[in-house]
């Protein structure tokens, strides 16, 4: 774990989120996408993009003059170092609670909760 990218702050984490939907992209291009949600600065982006870059968080390519970034992780790995962290920090390692927290603070769809139970079995070795 020592070779893991820091968590993700917010705002990296939207910029993150942008590329995993459109794939490798300049900066231009998320701040195009960024922009349809909320105001922000072209150079605001920039300075995000190339803080993550040093940061590991995602990769440049600086073969053509835009430079084209790409996430350093995929969706699911961060997501899972998120989800750990959040596990260690505010549920003190609890599973069940994080589980019970999640689920008390937004209703799950029927379906949802049939994957959640289908997930449930295979982890715990059942075939339910």
């Amino acid at each position: 774990m020592a070779n893991q990218p820091p968590r993700p702050t917010d705002a990296e984490l939207e910029i993150l989120t942008v590329l995993w939907s459109i794939g490798p992209a300049t900066v231009r291009a998320v701040h195009d996408v960024i922009i349809r949600r909320r105001e922000a600065q072209y150079s605001t982006i920039l300075k995000f993009m190339q803080i993550m870059a040093e940061k590991g968080l995602v990769r440049r390519d600086e073969r053509e003059r835009a430079h084209v970034y790409t996430a350093a992780q995929p969706r699911e790995s961060t997501q899972r170092q998120m989800a750990g962290d959040l596990l260690e920090r505010a549920f003190s390692g609890s599973t069940k609670d994080l589980l019970v927290g999640a689920l008390s603070a937004r209703k799950a769809s029927r379906a949802e909760l049939a994957e959640l139970q289908q997930l449930l079995a295979e982890y715990s070795g059942g075939d339910k």
